[in-house]
């Protein structure tokens, strides 16, 4: 039989090589030898990334990475449009792991990982406006559907939680790279970082050091009564000043005074059921940091803001129908991709009733109060993008502050 020339086994290696990858599992790991060595004696294993991704630095499509051209809506119908500026991913100052509320409209106590239409209408509501001040990490995971909310002790929030440190921990090990990050999470979300920062963060002074903030929107972040410490973390504290890092920023909003609150109250808080080890009840409160003061004097705290949302209309569900139930079906619309509608706010923390809740009031006679949805949430659907323009000058200023303490 005659002797094949070495090139030729050389391509008849690499193709062999090139089916077998293709026809392996999902998940299983790469196997690569040395340069050169072709006796295959030592072997390094290199396991796929077990998340899928919603977002992140370089993929295709990004929900997190939307133009930012804005509509600023007046009272008196004129507008102004501007854009905000966005560095390339490589060159933003840090990273922003994001974990979305609850959106899916499945119907199962978990949801699946796929990229449903209202997961990636929640990333661009919430998560892509910051893509102007850091890398967007963020992870599809198996939360806990409205069924499943329902039906807590039975482990939805539980799988719900495994699927976010797994990303977590994945996220750390393959793309951090000792970066700073932010966290930023609502309702659910919220719930599922709260645990995360009480179990992989506050317990490490390292990774305690690599935390520039944690914006921990509507979902009942707790601390010891007339603390900043002491519920959820025992060393990560709320935020109380201006460019202060390392700290959480946290609140619910009502645009109304709350007679039973679904929020801001440990006497009423729903997360204690959900099986997840959170602290709730007596001699624990509801944290509210007023964003206004974070990003100035008391002056900042009395300026008014707007709600900043995509003109595209979010996907249709249940988000969707209580979005249009809050504005009277009056969605606001723009040709840029988002908007600012003329109505303006202020407000300022408050404990009303029991509940430690961001209270605010509509400014000027154009501006219209928000519906609340549902009965006793307040607005909830509007925790993040009441003031998002405001919470992006909380992280710009948390970053400064934080590279500073780098370089010392």
């Amino acid at each position: 039989m005659p002797r094949r020339p070495p090139r030729l086994l050389a391509l008849v290696a690499a193709v062999a090589a090139l089916v077998l990858t293709l026809l392996a599992p999902p998940g299983a790991t790469a196997t690569a030898a040395p340069a050169g060595d072709h006796r295959g004696a030592t072997a390094v294993r290199v396991a796929a990334d077990p998340v899928v991704w919603l977002c992140r630095p370089g993929q295709r499509p990004n929900p997190c990475e939307i133009p930012t051209d804005t509509t600023d809506q007046r009272a008196d119908g004129t507008t102004r449009t501007y854009r905000l500026p966005r560095q390339r991913p490589s060159r933003r100052p840090v990273d922003c792991f994001y974990v979305y509320p609850t959106v899916s409209n499945q119907v199962t106590p978990n949801a699946n990982r796929a990229k449903a239409p209202e997961i990636v209408s929640i990333a661009q509501y919430q998560a892509a406006r910051f893509s102007t001040r850091c890398r967007v990490f963020a992870p599809v995971y198996r939360q806990a559907t409205f069924t499943g909310l329902a039906t807590g002790p039975l482990g939805a929030s539980r799988r719900a939680y495994a699927d976010v440190r797994q990303a977590w921990r994945s996220y750390l090990a393959r793309y951090n790279r000792g970066r700073g990050v932010v966290l930023i999470g609502h309702s659910q979300g919220t719930i599922m970082l709260r645990k995360l920062v009480r179990e992989e963060i506050d317990p490490r002074p390292q990774l305690r050091r690599r935390l520039v903030g944690a914006l921990l929107m509507g979902g009942n972040v707790t601390t010891a009564r007339g603390r900043t410490t002491g519920g959820d973390f025992r060393h990560v504290p709320l935020c109380t000043r201006r460019g202060q890092a390392g700290c959480v920023v946290a609140y619910s909003t009502y645009a109304t005074d709350p007679l039973v609150a679904f929020f801001g109250n440990t006497r009423t808080d729903f997360t204690a059921a959900l099986g997840l080890g959170l602290p709730a009840g007596a001699g624990y409160e509801v944290a509210c940091t007023d964003p206004g003061r974070l990003v100035g004097s008391s002056v900042g705290s009395r300026r008014s803001v707007g709600v900043t949302v995509p003109s595209r209309p979010f996907a249709p569900g249940p988000i969707s129908a209580g979005i249009a139930f809050s504005v009277n079906g009056d969605v606001p619309r723009a040709r840029t991709t988002w908007v600012r509608p003329a109505d303006r706010f202020r407000g300022a923390c408050r404990t009303i009733n029991g509940a430690h809740v961001y209270r605010y009031d509509p400014v000027g006679p154009a501006s219209r109060r928000p519906n609340e949805f549902p009965p006793t949430w307040g607005t909830h659907l509007f925790d993040v993008n009441l003031g998002l323009e405001r919470l992006l000058r909380v992280v710009a200023l948390q970053t400064r502050t934080w590279q500073r303490q780098q370089a010392r």
